[in-house]
């Protein structure tokens, strides 16, 4: 069985885009398209718990929490900008033809 799960498509993402997905484990996941490349956070803020994928997502691959303006790198998970202290949950992504496939937590 694979570890990697459909989550959405491509349609469903364009460029400069942010997308809230839930996995069959619970998982819920933003997914960001930044300048073609897909990435996958979690989409649960970890400074108050806040939904990412209505957040903004800068050039940079940096996706800010729409709440209290905390910023994380897409990439890492890493906090550029407080008020949060904890990265976020970062996942593996993989995109088949059209279809986007979100695999293990990373961090």
């Amino acid at each position: 069985m694979s570890q990697y799960e459909l989550v959405a498509t491509l349609d469903d993402l364009p460029e400069g885009g942010l997308l809230g997905v839930e996995t069959t484990r619970g998982e819920r996941i933003c997914l960001a398209n930044a300048a073609g490349e897909i990435l996958a956070v979690s989409n649960v803020c970890t400074h108050q718990e806040f939904a990412m994928a209505i957040g903004t997502l800068h050039p940079d691959c940096i996706i800010e929490c729409a709440w209290h303006g905390t910023r994380f790198d897409l990439r890492t998970g890493a906090v550029r900008l407080g008020p949060a202290t904890e990265p976020l949950p970062t996942y593996d992504v993989r995109v088949n033809g059209q279809d986007i496939l979100v695999g293990p937590r990373r961090s």
